[in-house]
């Protein structure tokens, strides 16, 4: 088993992805640390625990970073993606537990040194926890597994802007640090995300349980968004829980060794440019088994109760 710290900004897939990952028995997941992004950090904590709580499964969460590393508190919000709750609104109860009190960097920060090698990181959101933590204690970069980031739009267009990917575009100080740190990364972007649709006939299989029936809920918000921007799709992309996937099972995508340089002002702020002679090579995602990790996906979420 992998030892997985699972870091959300939590939103409607990122809710599939806590589900898929705290599903999986090849992944233990040590604690999900929390960011801005989708949501505020403190929604995004108050989110990841509401949907443990519905999994019924007890993880420590780690509230992290509420604002970019180097610009001002964030503008606005995804509210038309995921809702002004980040769950679709769809969350009407206050969940019981309570985020731990050591903050999400220096929780990675204890975890990677204890464990040596032996933690993998999935990012899902801004990559602003991350980055915080390599400035704190630069030294964890030679101690950490494998890093595996939902983010970027390597040779396709971007979901935020014209160029940039949401994740990386929300915080493009952060992912530099990040993406140019060394660390062994895997890039799972849009270039094979869009290429993961979950169908929403697949979705209603979900109502036969009270679990089920509160994903069905949350995720026919996110249809509805899909919809609504690309009729006749057919479907909502499994960004996160692709990423997931790829921690799981790397069998399931083709990389390409890349550089990555990460633009950081203008009309292409936040674009992930590929640099094939760059030193700092990161193993970008270029193809994906849809069917495949599709499949992977709706046998392990939602659980059953």
């Amino acid at each position: 088993m992998k030892k997985v710290i699972l870091d959300v900004d939590t939103g409607i897939d990122d809710a599939m992805a806590i589900a898929y990952a705290v599903n999986s028995p090849e992944l233990e997941i040590i604690g999900l640390t929390t960011c801005y992004g989708n949501v505020t950090a403190r929604e995004a904590t108050r989110n990841t625990l509401a949907v443990l709580e519905k999994l019924d499964k007890r993880i420590p969460v780690y509230e992290g970073a509420e604002k970019p590393v180097a610009r001002g508190p964030r503008e606005g919000y995804a509210k038309h993606v995921h809702g002004e709750d980040g769950l679709g609104n769809r969350l009407d109860f206050t969940p019981q537990t309570t985020a731990e009190p050591v903050s999400a960097i220096d929780f990675i920060i204890e975890q990677v040194k204890n464990h040596p090698n032996k933690v993998t990181v999935i990012a899902v959101g801004p990559l602003t926890n991350l980055a915080l933590a390599i400035q704190k204690a630069p030294e964890m970069v030679e101690l950490v597994g494998d890093v595996v980031i939902m983010g970027g739009a390597v040779f396709v267009p971007g979901n935020a802007t014209p160029y940039a990917e949401a994740n990386i575009f929300t915080d493009p100080e952060a992912a530099e640090i990040v993406l140019s740190s060394g660390l062994p990364i895997t890039l799972v972007g849009l270039d094979v995300t869009l290429q993961t649709l979950l169908p929403r006939d697949r979705v209603e299989t979900w109502r036969v349980t009270e679990t089920g029936q509160f994903f069905a809920n949350v995720v026919g918000f996110y249809h509805d968004f899909y919809e609504k921007t690309s009729p006749g799709i057919g479907g909502c992309g499994l960004h996160d829980p692709l990423a997931v996937g790829v921690a799981i099972d790397p069998s399931i995508v083709k990389t390409e060794s890349i550089g990555i340089e990460v633009m950081k002002s203008g009309l292409e702020d936040g674009r992930t440019v590929p640099n094939r002679s760059g030193e700092s090579k990161i193993q970008v995602c270029t193809e994906v088994d849809a069917n495949k990790f599709l499949e992977h996906f709706l046998q392990r979420v939602p659980v059953a109760e």
